[in-house]
């Protein structure tokens, strides 16, 4: 059974498990969702490394946001890594949860030992081109109207269209649309308090020095998508791999070709 325990940080506590033996690997996972994102992953890259997922501070079972009470998702993962004895570790993370750990990478890039960026965000991305500010305005035009008639289980299916466009029928989209609709307050969350990167991570890319594996989704944003393009051709070390038919969850949406990419990177850079 897998050891399930909570760490408690300033303002709350962090819900997180951990398994395994071997080298560090700390899941992170996107907003909308929580650690149970990782459910298949945890359990196989547990049997050749030690393995961590955790809920970031505002998700699942951690505590939720306090209204404009600082935090700091930065501190939140050092913090994990510490309750799990992790003086290193290899961060994989998906959309947000890739943000978060290319910020850890900037701030403490000696606990850093190799980063794996799923349809990830970056802090500091906000210029988009005219192209992609009309398809993200067009796309979220009706999610914010149905959260202002306090829709909300609308506005999510509305989300749905963005995040899971391959669809939610199937057993893999039915799971991505289930644990979004368990984090459903994650619409109203007050993220006031949150602690951002001075200078943002846009502007500081060519300090990464870590192995970086970035893995874009194909049926993305427009914006994300070039967000990928950015971090391929700006971290030093960064190395590229294409799963075709992947919408934002790429990790869910197409597992065994997840874990054969994550996999491979790893036993080669650890």
């Amino acid at each position: 059974m897998t050891p399930s325990r909570f760490v408690e940080v300033e303002g709350g506590r962090l819900f997180y498990e951990v398994a395994g033996e071997g080298p560090g690997v700390v899941f992170v996972h996107p907003g909308l969702w929580d650690s149970r994102t990782w459910h298949g992953h945890f359990e196989r890259f547990a049997e050749r490394y030690r393995v961590a997922r955790y809920d970031l501070r505002g998700y699942g079972r951690s505590s939720r946001l306090q209204p404009g009470r600082p935090y700091s998702h930065v501190d939140d993962l050092v913090a994990v890594m510490d309750a799990v004895g992790m003086e290193v570790a290899a961060l994989v993370g998906c959309s947000m949860g890739g943000a978060v750990e290319i910020d850890v990478a900037l701030e403490h890039p000696e606990r850093v030992t190799a980063l794996v960026l799923a349809s990830s965000d970056l802090s500091g991305f906000e210029d988009l081109t005219p192209d992609e500010e009309a398809e993200w305005a067009a796309l979220q035009a009706p999610v914010g109207k149905a959260v202002a008639a306090g829709e909300l289980e609308r506005a999510e299916e509305l989300r749905m269209r963005i995040w899971a466009p391959l669809g939610t029928d199937d057993p893999a989209g039915a799971r991505i649309r289930q644990i979004a609709f368990d984090n459903l307050h994650e619409l109203t969350m007050d993220e006031s308090g949150a602690i951002t990167l001075d200078p943002p991570a846009i502007d500081r890319l060519e300090q990464i020095h870590a192995p970086t594996l970035v893995l874009p989704a194909d049926h993305d944003p427009l914006w994300l998508r070039r967000a990928s393009r950015l971090l391929a051709e700006r971290i030093p070390a960064a190395r590229v791999v294409e799963i075709p038919e992947t919408d934002h969850v790429l990790n869910m949406r197409r597992p065994a070709e997840f874990d054969d990419a994550v996999l491979a990177f790893l036993d080669e850079v650890l």
